[in-house]
C-alpha cells in the first residue's frame, strides 16, 4: 500500500477522525484555501481513490477527502444508508471545516450525493463537478450486477473478489493495479464490513433507489456553475446520460 500515498509526498496533509452527524469519520485534509474542495468517491468507495489527485489540488486550495459512513474507515453502517443520511452528514461536514461555502466533486454516489445537497443546501456550495454520476438511472441489470459484484467482494474479499469488482467499473482492465486491488482488501477486510456493505447497497433495490433518484426538477433547480463528466465506456449508463443531465443543469 506505500505507493499509492508515495503520490501524497511533499503534500501538507493531515489524515484524521472527526464525529460527524453521529458518525466516526475519516477525513484527508490537504492544502489551503477559503473554499474547500470536498471529495467524494463512489459506493464502496474510500478516500484513497483521490490518492492520485490530492498532491495536484492541494498546491493552490484546501482539499478535503472522506469515507462516507458505512465506508472506508468510518463507522460502519447497522441500518440502511439512503441520500439523506449521506446528506446529513455532508452537512455536519461542512459545518466542521467552518466555511460558508464548498466546492463539490463527486463520483458515481458522490456525485448523487453532491446534487442532493446542492439542492437541499444550495447556499452552501459554490460549484459542483459531477463525474458519472448515480441517481438519475435505475437499469435493473446494471443496479444487479454493482450489487453482486460489491457484496461478493465484501463478503469473501480475496484478490479474485475485489479485482472482479474493480475491473467491472475500469475500461481498460490494466488500471486494477496490485496496489488498488491490496487497500480496498484492507478495507473490505473489516470486521462487520460485509454487513455494512449490505445496508450501502440498499439504493441497488429499485423501490429504495426510486424514492432517492435524482429528477428533472432537482436537476434544473441547481443554480451553482456545474461541470458534468462522463465517459464513452462507463458500465452504469452511455455518455448520453450525463449529455441529458448537462442539457438540464441551467
Amino acid at each position: 500500500m506505500t505507493s499509492i500515498w508515495s503520490a501524497l509526498l511533499g503534500a501538507d496533509l493531515v489524515v484524521r477522525h472527526q464525529l460527524l452527524a453521529g458518525w466516526d469519520t475519516r477525513l484527508l485534509e490537504a492544502g489551503t484555501g477559503d473554499v474547500p474542495l470536498l471529495l467524494l468517491p463512489g459506493t464502496g468507495g474510500h478516500l484513497e481513490a483521490y490518492a492520485r489527485n490530492v498532491h495536484a489540488l492541494a498546491a493552490d486550495r484546501r482539499v478535503v477527502a472522506y469515507d462516507y459512513p458505512g465506508h472506508g474507515f468510518s463507522t460502519l453502517a447497522t441500518h440502511d444508508l439512503e441520500l439523506e443520511h449521506y446528506v446529513a452528514h455532508l452537512d455536519a461536514l461542512v459545518d466542521h471545516l467552518g466555511v460558508e461555502r464548498v466546492d463539490v466533486c463527486g463520483e458515481s454516489l458522490g456525485g448523487w450525493v453532491a446534487v442532493k445537497y446542492a439542492v437541499a443546501r444550495p447556499e452552501r456550495v459554490r460549484r459542483l463537478v459531477l463525474n458519472t454520476p448515480g441517481g438519475t438511472m435505475a437499469d435493473p441489470a446494471v443496479m444487479e450486477r454493482i450489487r453482486s459484484l460489491s457484496q461478493a467482494a465484501a463478503d469473501d474479499p480475496t484478490p479474485e473478489r475485489v479485482r472482479a469488482r474493480l475491473e467491472w467499473l475500469m475500461a481498460d482492465p490494466a488500471a486494477v493495479t496490485d496496489e488498488l486491488v491490496a487497500v480496498r482488501r484492507a478495507v473490505y477486510s473489516r470486521p462487520g464490513f460485509a454487513r455494512s456493505m449490505r445496508h450501502v447497497l440498499c439504493l441497488q433495490d429499485p423501490e429504495v433507489r426510486a424514492r432517492n433518484r435524482i429528477t428533472d426538477d432537482e436537476l434544473r433547480a441547481l443554480v451553482h456553475p456545474t461541470l458534468v463528466v462522463w465517459t464513452s465506456d462507463d458500465p452504469s449508463g452511455p455518455a448520453a446520460a450525463g449529455l441529458r443531465m448537462a442539457d438540464l443543469v441551467p
